[in-house]
């Protein structure tokens, strides 16, 4: 089995993140791909990311009947800093026959070396490098394995979301009609309004 993990804030999730699922499945010929939003990324400690439910909601619309896909709230579960090497020691316990991909943005690479037990998670799980716009992933040294995502590089990001959100822009083609509806309805990226 050929099991690809896509970890991430998914703050929110968007059509970008859909695109790589979508080239990994491919590319890789993935049996399965499952995305894991963090409950707070190590290398983002000072930003709070909207609530677990709510990411984990939208991740579940936008992925709506892709059987291919699935999210696991195995992160938001857990709590506190998100490890990589937990995740995937846990994927393993799972699924050991499994063959693991882990998916990671181009601009993420030169930090590999610097992630909890790096070496050891290395000889886990290839790294399946997501191409970003402007952006030349560096090379690593074993036992990293990187394999480039040719994919279809997009320059839409969850920040540039929130940021269009809290103006009360509308992010309609940027994320999938379920998430932008939801995003409408439930304006979890608008300033709080403080009484005068």
């Amino acid at each position: 089995m050929r099991l690809g993990l896509y970890g991430g804030s998914f703050d929110p999730v968007h059509r970008g993140h859909l695109l790589v699922a979508q080239a990994a499945l491919e590319e890789l010929r993935l049996d399965r791909l499952i995305f894991i939003p963090a409950a707070q990324s190590p290398f983002k400690p000072g930003t709070q990311p909207a609530s677990p439910e709510l990411r984990a909601r939208l991740l579940r619309l936008a992925l709506a009947g892709d059987t291919r896909c699935d999210v696991s709230s195995l992160e938001l579960q857990r709590g506190g800093v998100s490890y990589t090497i937990d995740t995937v020691r846990e994927f393993q316990r799972l699924h050991p026959q499994a063959e693991l991909h882990w998916l990671i943005g181009a601009d993420h690479v030169a930090t590999l070396p610097l992630w909890r037990e790096a070496h050891a998670l290395a000889e886990l799980v290839q790294f399946v490098v997501i191409p970003r716009p402007g952006v030349e992933a560096p090379t690593l040294p074993a036992p990293f394995r990187l394999i480039p995502l040719k994919g279809w590089p997009l320059a839409v990001s969850s920040s540039e979301i929130r940021s269009r959100s809290s103006r009360g822009l509308v992010v309609n083609h940027l994320v999938p009609d379920a998430v932008a509806e939801a995003l409408r309805i439930e304006a979890p990226y608008r300033p709080v309004q403080l009484p005068n």
